[in-house]
């Protein structure tokens, strides 16, 4: 493993660092307000590894509601990371078999806008890259919920804070940055009125896969096929 690609990794993982360090430690205050005990907090933000689908699990969780349904309603929220392995997989540069599920499991939205970047630039994804932008998440993730969950019943209510737009703010300026590739604006446009109007209609989480669902087929109808080339002995007379 090269320690330089790591390392390469690792520095562009601060940015993500500072923009999810408040959801993360958000997370861990909500959490003990919703009846969890600090070490279910981190628990959850250790296996989990998802900050919506965790504050979707957590506002489910003590409301009698069957468990199926809670499991449902994260995977709705947390479809879109099929969508990214299915995008950004193929480029992955290492074969090894437990390499591509470690790669899947440390796969978030900027992991993804990262490594979808790299491809963009005709570069490699390789194995000590995607874990240096990786790990540093993974393991500090648990220690904010933590750290919410510890010190957030000082503040009597973490919301009002709006620290929780931070990471959103982070991932509109995701989004912009994609905005110079073809059909951005019709995919986006119709990704944003699909959730909006599921948000009205079925409610959360729904709108989140709604929204996805819609982006993929407007993006498939309008995307032109490649020409087919001709094999050797097959081009025109």
């Amino acid at each position: 493993m090269s320690s330089s690609q790591f390392l390469a990794g690792s520095r562009r993982c601060l940015p993500v660092l500072v923009s999810a360090a408040p959801f993360g430690a958000l997370f861990g205050a909500v959490a003990v307000d919703n009846g969890f005990t600090v070490g279910e907090a981190v628990l959850m933000s250790a296996t989990v590894f998802a900050g919506a689908s965790q504050m979707v699990g957590i506002e489910l969780f003590g409301q009698n509601v069957a468990p199926w349904l809670i499991v449902l309603s994260i995977f709705a929220v947390n479809f879109r990371h099929v969508l990214y392995s299915a995008a950004i997989g193929k480029h992955f540069a290492f074969g090894a078999e437990w390499k591509r599920l470690v790669a899947f499991f440390l796969m978030t939205d900027p992991q993804f806008a990262e490594s979808e970047a790299i491809v963009r630039r005709g570069e490699k994804l390789s194995f000590a890259w995607y874990l240096g932008l990786g790990l540093p998440l993974l393991v500090a993730w648990p220690v904010l919920a933590w750290l919410g969950a510890t010190f957030g019943k000082l503040i009597e209510n973490p919301h009002a804070l709006g620290l929780d737009i931070v990471l959103a703010v982070y991932f509109f300026g995701m989004l912009l940055a994609t905005r110079n590739r073809p059909l951005w604006l019709p995919v986006v446009a119709v990704s944003a009125i699909a959730s909006i109007a599921a948000w009205f209609t079925i409610g959360s989480p729904w709108h989140v896969s709604a929204g996805a669902f819609a982006g993929v087929a407007v993006a498939a109808m309008l995307v032109k096929p490649e020409p087919a080339q001709a094999g050797p002995g097959l081009g025109n007379p």
